[in-house]
């Protein structure tokens, strides 16, 4: 597998023999819960992870929780509590979100007040190599020493003058010198150490739970494209004068952008969409394809129409896994050719666009397939199997309860009464088709809640062509029934989706 090497800045070979990938990801700063930004990068490692575990390789993979900052401290006097019950609250929130956003928990989520002793001991050694120097309580790192800094962002040291950060410090020895340690200020909260009360710079503290959770040197390094100056500049500048080694990473890998118009998501602009706000609206898988149709490199804009439009191919994948009613051929649809093309679109820079072209691709021979009463059961499995690669459920998020089964059948053969009574057999048609892959013998919860999910698609569907067919009253009565089950239409302009009311 290939993928882009930030520091490079071209394809490299990920290349692990005999023992464990490791990976490092850039986690949340839990000032706030998280906010859609954080969600697609968390999906893209998570399919990273995903289709290198696929590959048979291990993984260890490790995210960090920045809970003590200035923006953390400035939130926690804001809402009048404490830096530490603000972190716990949006971290549980966090994790929370993404288990239903069916993302893998990392194996180490290290927390910087869990680090500080590695923190003071790697400043230590730092100052003792002339890398940092004290002023009046603060610890600085020389810039001007490191010989490769500015390689991450691809900046020279003459133009980062002019994007150096404002520091209210004027007896630092240049302006590019960045901050390893801060004194401490009043109400802050604080940690002894050889330089005095204070707490840790933001970067010094993925240099530490590198180097303490994964070793010197780590394969691959990730988060958003937003920290490759100064945080990943920084931490590969100083992580390097520590272990006397270089490069720290083999695959700086960093995630585009999420953006909402012209701007960047975030929140000093006031532009955030949090995740709450999109679960409660859409399935985990919707979100997932929303991110998974773009590059994981390009910028992607949001919009809930966009998220709303992935709604159909689920359902195109959720109904190429029902399984046939029967097998009248011998002939067993292969798709081998197909596993290699989507391994190959994988292995070409995580290409998860090509990839999911390949899944509905699949989903067409299966359908045909099915048609002619071949056997689709292999290729059924190898579907799910991808798609899980991509960490699609492929069911809904919250199952429907049982007793809506019984409920949605009883209503079907009202609709099919009614429709026959109106003499339109197209309409009937669309029916019997959506009931035709329904089983009403014993199935499991998940395998239940597919097939009621499909029957009602394929109500929906029939409420549409009824309704711009200008069967008004026919149309009226498929929503107002549903609505009595608790199922409610909402109507867009091009299509119509229906969501269970609990």
């Amino acid at each position: 597998m290939k993928v882009y090497d930030t520091l490079t800045r071209q394809l490299k070979e990920i290349t692990v023999i005999n023992r464990p990938l490791t990976m490092y990801v850039c986690g949340l700063t839990p000032y706030s819960p998280p906010h859609l930004g954080h969600a697609m990068k968390s999906i893209v490692f998570d399919v990273l992870r995903r289709y290198i575990e696929y590959s048979g390789v291990e993984v260890i993979h490790v995210e960090n929780i920045t809970d003590i900052d200035d923006k953390m401290i400035k939130t926690a006097r804001e809402n009048h509590k404490t830096v530490t019950e603000i972190a716990e609250e949006n971290t549980k929130i966090y994790f929370d979100q993404m288990n239903a956003l069916n993302v893998l928990r990392p194996h180490s989520i290290p927390k910087v007040t869990e680090e500080i002793a590695t923190i003071i001991s790697i400043i230590k050694k730092l100052q003792d190599r002339e890398y940092a120097y004290v002023v009046e309580g603060d610890v600085y790192f020389r810039v001007r020493k490191s010989k490769y800094y500015g390689e991450i962002s691809g900046r020279s040291l003459e133009g980062l003058k002019t994007v150096a950060r404002v520091d209210l410090n004027p007896l630092k020895e240049d302006p590019l010198d960045f901050v390893l340690w801060k004194s401490k200020k009043p109400e802050e909260p604080s940690w002894e150490s050889p330089w005095g009360e204070g707490r840790p710079g933001w970067h010094i503290e993925c240099t530490a739970m590198v180097n303490r959770y994964l070793g010197c040197h780590i394969d691959i390094h990730g988060g958003g494209q937003d920290l490759i100056f100064p945080h990943h500049e920084n931490e590969n500048a100083q992580s390097e004068a520590f272990t006397l080694s270089r490069p720290m990473a083999s695959h700086w890998v960093h995630n585009g952008l999420l953006r909402y118009g012209d701007d960047k998501m975030s929140k000093s602009i006031g532009n955030l969409v949090f995740v709450s706000d999109i679960i409660s609206k859409f399935s985990s898988d919707a979100l997932r394809l929303f991110f998974l149709t773009s590059h994981y490199r390009s910028s992607l804009t949001f919009s809930e129409k966009a998220i709303e439009s992935q709604e159909a191919g689920l359902s195109r994948l959720k109904n190429a896994l029902i399984p046939p009613n029967e097998i009248a051929s011998k002939k067993v649809l292969v798709v081998d050719k197909d596993v290699v093309l989507f391994e190959e679109a994988m292995d070409n820079d995580l290409n998860t666009p090509q990839a999911l072209a390949i899944l509905f691709g699949i989903v067409t021979k299966i359908n045909h397939a099915k048609s002619l009463g071949e056997d689709v059961l292999s290729a059924q499995e190898i579907l799910m199997k991808l798609s899980k690669v991509l960490g699609l459920t492929l069911h809904s998020d919250n199952a429907l309860p049982a007793h809506l089964f019984s409920q949605v059948l009883e209503f079907t053969d009202q609709i099919k009464a009614r429709v026959i009574e109106s003499g339109n057999t197209e309409s009937v048609q669309k029916l019997s088709n959506a009931l035709d892959n329904f089983c009403t013998g014993e199935v499991d919860n998940d395998t239940r809640n597919v097939y009621l999910t499909n029957l009602l698609d394929g109500i929906i569907e029939t409420r549409n062509y009824l309704r711009s067919n200008k069967f008004y009253v026919l149309s009226d009565f498929v929503r107002d029934g549903l609505a009595e089950l608790n199922v409610v239409i909402e109507d867009s302009q091009d299509n119509s989706f229906w969501k269970y009311k609990r």
